[in-house]
């Protein structure tokens, strides 16, 4: 049985489809919150898994915040660590120390809008496909090596609202799947790193188009 930790800030959507899909060979260890009010607290105790709160308003040096965050999660002895809405930026030394086990989601299909307000700059800049990635952490900000993506269309009547709805439908798809990959073992980084996923049920790519409207 390996041993998962999730990491979030506020309701924790991502969070709580991890937990409903029951990864087989899974085990949700702890969630843990940077915010004593974030709503993703309350679902993982209703569920009977362990919670803690790392404030990072107790500590002023991000240094220092990183060290007690990891202090936390190393009491799980987690297998993986699950940024699901974290929305904290973490340190070199702490991404180093979770290096190959710290993945994230995040909501553009990265190379593409890393960063902040993805929905707005994607339908700034045009694009006719938007869409969601997993990816390892590196220290490179959403930059690491990317296990699995899905696509939406961006329709012509789209705002951020609208778009990023369609988006977190599949970004509560995509992130189970990389998870079960992980726990299962059929995830390699290669040197040039490019992940590659052994004996895949489904594809690390998908593209979700809305019906035709033939009438």
């Amino acid at each position: 049985m390996k041993s998962i930790v999730i990491l979030v800030s506020g309701r924790g959507s991502n969070m709580e489809a991890v937990v409903r899909a029951n990864i087989p060979g899974a085990r949700i260890a702890a969630v843990i919150s940077n915010r004593a009010d974030a709503a993703g607290l309350i679902f993982a105790a209703r569920q009977g898994i362990e919670t803690a709160v790392v404030a990072h308003t107790d500590y002023p040096e991000r240094d220092r915040f990183d060290a007690a965050l990891r202090d936390a999660i190393d009491v799980y002895a987690p297998d993986l660590v699950v940024l699901a809405g974290f929305m904290r930026v973490l340190g070199e030394g702490f991404v180093r120390h979770y290096a190959g086990r710290l993945l994230n989601i995040h909501p553009s299909l990265l190379p593409a809008f890393p960063g902040l307000h993805t929905h707005r700059r994607a339908l700034a800049a045009g694009v006719k496909l938007h869409g969601a990635s997993v990816h390892f952490v590196t220290p490179e900000l959403d930059g690491g090596p990317i296990v699995i993506q899905a696509a939406v269309p961006v329709l012509p009547d789209d705002d951020e609202e609208r778009l990023a709805n369609r988006v977190l439908v599949e970004e509560h798809r995509i992130y189970p799947q990389a998870v079960r990959w992980f726990i299962e073992g059929r995830i390699n980084i290669a040197e040039d790193g490019r992940v590659f996923v052994a004996d895949a049920c489904c594809p690390a790519f998908s593209l979700h188009l809305p019906p035709l409207d033939i009438g």
